[in-house]
């Protein structure tokens, strides 16, 4: 019995010693295979592995940036940041107390302290973002939260689109936003029309790290370089469109209108310096209301504006004649009629250059017909002028024009801007030609892309002349027929001191629902068209402003709120270019000068001779210094001055510095000349308040001068505040008496 009870423990003994040395051989098998063909049931192992230990980093490409014509970027990608909360408690840096975190990090994120306190107390994740305060933070929160050193919280850096200067040019940048694939793309403007410029290729970073994710001492890094979208320079001058933009804001306060609409251009090279429409919208907030760019994109009934063109067709067709007379009032033909602006009741007979300054409806339906004739008008308005045809403007949403031409009163009523609708940018394009000696440029705001990665230039547009629509004599005569519109006719609220500028107004009437024209003073659209210099223009301005809330007690102009836009941005714009009032003045031909004095070269001569020789003529002379011979002159020698316009004379010796209050802004200019002043800095507007300088003190030669401006209306204000200010305080005195 025990012999075979050893027998079978002994078989036994042997079976499972045959299964391990089975399994033995198997597991050594499998060893084999495993390590010969790296493949487990259809899984690579070496790949797994790969996947298991190797990281993979995104390196962040920019978007392209927009820079205005200077090089200031308006468009940019900036950093920003999602704040992260590490939770896995095998990792060093973790969240260790999330009800203390929480309170620290709720100001910050404005999330309440209960919200992050809930998400920082997740099991299983090993890391949460701390939305939607915590995301997209800007450089600066980020610095912040990183200062409080709170373990476990962490950032992921990411980009997003930003346009420093807010409400500014909207409509021409557009902006981006995430599209169906989560791609972030431009959706308006040129960030839309440009986008496969703009549009950045995103690089990587491959190496391999340990289970928490920390390098490996021999990473084997592989990288792929990002690809920055190309950079778009445009000719926007961030300095003008800024002028622009605050002056719109202040009418888009003050009068409420419907719309506005303006372009500011360099009418020798077709550039747009500045375009910006109301409503307008800030990009980093998108709270679009409007989508139009109406300074190209909407068309309308130009109004007066429209007279210029068919003022410059006749004249250049040897057809005007200024002096000759008409009777303005009404115009009647077999088939139409047409009444003057006044109801009809006109000036009397007057001759055409009155009618121009007039802005006579009756005065321009004479021209097309009687003198140009309505085939050559229609031949100036498509094929000369190109109002039938968009201008090619390189930025999108240009809106076709409508050149109303069947019958006899279509005619005359587009010869003075009626019926025909046309767009802003078609009236600008047109007028460059009448500022630039008859040659019309094509208008543009893109002026070149160029790769961010290798600084070559991929694309460039170039100042085109487009057409010479009429000579540089007519563009000439033209001027000064626009001049004396703004010295003597419609545009008197638009002559701004020191500047001499030629201009139209315009009106357009508007239609209501029913097809029918709105009535009320204020239901139309007003409009201004303007250069300066007259006699050398280096901006070419076009203000419209759609159904402003005038004050219906004053019968307010609707001239006087596009002023508000059209002068302080002409005035800025000029000084900010460096033109002076007295460069403005200058080389003005004799023609121009009639009833002037053109002064000589006076040094050396005896200030009391040459005083009373000018004020004869009807001058104006103030004599500085101790001495008799004249060393300086202000203005300078063969500059024509009319009558009544002061001149400054020096002489040698000490000059005491005289007290300019009242004095314009050009006579400050000029007095600075003569004494040898710096040229001085202005605040404020209208005449001099205040000035740096006292009164009566020794001039020293290049000392700095800064004037305060104020408008009569700011002056009185000040008086009277003054006056309330000392009877308050004789009062007081008087009650502390008693």
């Amino acid at each position: 019995m025990i012999e075979k009870k050893n027998s079978n423990i002994n078989k036994g003994a042997v079976i499972l010693s045959l299964i391990f040395v089975l399994l033995f051989f198997l597991l050594i098998g499998r060893y084999f295979y495993l390590g010969w063909t790296g493949q487990a049931e259809g899984v690579n192992l070496e790949e797994m592995a790969e996947k298991q230990w190797t990281r993979e980093a995104a390196l962040d490409a920019d978007r392209g940036t927009i820079f205005d014509r200077n090089g200031k970027a308006i468009a940019e990608d900036i950093p920003s940041y999602n704040v992260i909360a590490i939770l896995d408690e095998d990792y060093a840096n973790h969240i260790k107390d999330p009800s203390e975190a929480a309170g620290k990090l709720a100001p910050l994120l404005g999330m309440s302290e209960s919200r992050l306190t809930e998400l920082m107390s997740k099991e299983g994740p090993f890391q949460v973002e701390l939305g939607p305060g915590g995301k997209k933070i800007s450089h600066s929160k980020m610095e912040e939260i990183k200062a409080l050193d709170i373990s476990g919280i962490d950032f992921k850096r990411l980009t997003k689109r930003y346009y420093p200067n807010q409400d500014f040019a909207s409509h021409i940048l557009g902006f981006t936003t995430n599209n169906d694939e989560g791609v972030r793309a431009g959706a308006m403007g040129l960030e839309k029309a440009l986008d496969e410029y703009l549009q950045e290729e995103d690089g990587s970073l491959k190496y391999q790290s340990d289970r928490y994710g920390y390098k490996l001492p021999d990473p084997n890094e592989v990288i792929k370089e990002p690809k920055h979208g190309a950079s778009v320079h445009l000719t926007l001058d961030e300095k003008i469109q800024l002028f622009l933009e605050q002056a719109m804001n202040n009418v888009q306060e003050e009068y409420e209108p419907k719309r506005m609409m303006a372009i500011v251009a360099d009418p020798k090279t077709g550039k747009i310096l500045a375009m910006s429409n109301r409503p307008s919208f800030n990009p980093n907030v998108r709270d679009i209301t409007n989508y139009t760019n109406f300074s190209i994109g909407s068309a309308f009934e130009p109004g007066s504006t429209m007279k210029v063109f068919t003022l410059a067709a006749a004249i250049e067709e040897g057809v005007y004649d200024g002096s000759a007379e008409y009777q303005s009032g009404v115009y009647k033909t077999k088939h139409s009629r047409v009444s003057d602006h006044n109801n009809g009741r006109g000036w009397g007979k007057i001759t055409y250059d009155e009618g121009v300054q007039h802005s006579s409806n009756v005065a321009f339906s004479k021209i097309a017909k009687e003198q140009l004739g309505f085939d050559k008008l229609h031949e100036y308005l498509t094929e000369r002028w190109e109002f039938d045809e968009k201008t090619g403007i390189n930025i999108p949403g240009e809106a076709d024009s409508k050149i109303q031409y069947d019958w006899e009163i279509e005619k005359l009523a587009t010869a003075f801007g009626q019926g025909t609708s046309i767009t802003p940018i078609q009236q600008i394009k047109a007028a460059t030609a009448i500022a630039n000696g008859g040659k019309m440029m094509k208008p543009y705001v893109v002026d070149k892309i160029v790769d961010k990665n290798n600084d070559d230039v991929i694309k460039s547009f170039q100042p085109e002349v487009v057409g010479e629509p009429i000579s540089p004599d007519t563009s000439k005569q033209v001027r000064k027929l626009l001049r004396s519109v703004v010295t003597d006719g419609t545009g008197k609220n638009y002559n701004i001191e020191g500047y001499d500028v030629a201009g139209k107004t315009g009106t357009a009437q508007l239609y209501g629902m029913d097809g029918k024209i709105m009535k009320g003073h204020d239901n139309y659209i007003f409009s201004f068209l303007g250069m300066a210099p007259a006699d050398d223009p280096k901006l070419l301005v076009y203000v419209a402003i759609d159904r402003p809330d005038l004050d219906d007690d004053a019968y307010e102009s609707g001239s006087v709120p596009v002023s508000k836009v059209f002068n302080p941005v002409m005035q800025g714009g000029l000084q900010y270019l460096n033109i002076t009032p007295d460069e403005a003045s200058e080389d003005k031909s004799e023609e121009q000068s009639s009833g002037g004095v053109k002064l000589e070269d006076f040094e050396g001569e005896s200030s009391i001779s040459v005083k009373k020789q000018l004020e004869e003529k009807g001058l104006k002379v103030e004599v500085f210094g101790e001495g008799d011979r004249i060393v300086n002159q202000a203005p300078y020698a063969d500059t024509t001055v009319l009558q009544g316009e002061e001149v400054f004379l020096r002489t040698e010796g000490n000059v005491k510095m005289p007290d300019l209050t009242g004095m314009s802004r050009s006579e400050v200019l000029r007095l600075s000349q003569v004494l040898g002043l710096k040229t001085p800095e202005f605040t404020g507007k209208g005449f001099v308040s205040l000035q740096s300088i006292k009164k009566g003190s020794v001039v020293k030669a290049n000392s700095p001068l800064v004037v305060e401006l104020k408008t009569p209306q700011e002056s009185m204000q000040q008086r009277e505040n003054e006056q309330e200010n000392e009877q308050e305080n004789e009062q007081e005195n008087n009650s502390e008496e008693e």
